[in-house]
């Protein structure tokens, strides 16, 4: 009891800390009325990292059936790599993966295996570098780190520029101008500079605000 008290008060503390900065702008701050999910750090970051390609271009509930089917696959725990690597392709399309889908859950697990990724090893790591890490691995996209970043990793300073939805709510919020990709892109860093080290939380806020919009 102690103990969930004493994290709750640190969540509260965390909460007014990096709202008083994000409401030094002023448009940001239309998005900081909700409350927003509390980050947690997760372990087994390959096992992450393969259910964030499951449920690419797939909603929430599908997403989560098709990974409770993977987990059967290894008597509802989460496996090792070298047990993924082990499964026959035609189990894992069982499941209801696609051949593409199969193909980059099994690079993730050889990877893994061959530069010897663990959770410590990339606690080590900065952003940057894991991004530059990662996205060696054919299949895994920078959002789909800058993902695990924030969901899993508990990074507290990532910007997901090229997330559509928080495209949309920037867009909607500063009014800003998108006949040229490129320049969108660079304006949103450039909004994004003065969000930092809380640049994760709103993105959490700018989501949460464009679906109650």
């Amino acid at each position: 009891m102690f103990k969930c008290k004493q994290s709750r008060l640190k969540y509260i503390i965390k909460n007014m800390s990096y709202k008083e900065h994000l409401l030094k702008d002023k448009k940001l701050s239309i998005c900081l009325g909700t409350d927003i999910q509390e980050l947690a750090k997760k372990k087994n970051i390959a096992v992450r990292l393969m259910a964030s390609i499951m449920s690419q271009q797939l909603n929430t509930k599908v997403a989560q059936v098709i990974y409770t089917r993977f987990l059967n696959l290894y008597n509802q725990k989460e496996p090792k790599p070298q047990q993924v690597l082990d499964t026959s392709f035609d189990q894992l399309r069982g499941i209801g993966l696609s051949n593409a889908k199969v193909n980059y859950v099994q690079n993730v697990a050889t990877f893994c295996i061959e530069q010897k990724i663990t959770d410590k090893k990339l606690q080590q790591l900065s952003n940057e570098e894991i991004v530059e890490l990662l996205t060696q691995i054919k299949g895994v996209g920078k959002w789909t780190v800058e993902m695990l970043l924030m969901f899993s990793l508990r990074r507290e300073d990532v910007f997901a520029v090229d997330d559509l939805a928080i495209q949309q709510a920037m867009i909607k919020l500063y009014k800003l101008d998108t006949s040229n990709k490129k320049q969108l892109k660079e304006k949103m860093v450039q909004i994004s500079t003065k969000w930092s080290p809380y640049k994760t939380y709103a993105c959490l806020h700018l989501w949460k605000w464009k679906d109650e919009k």
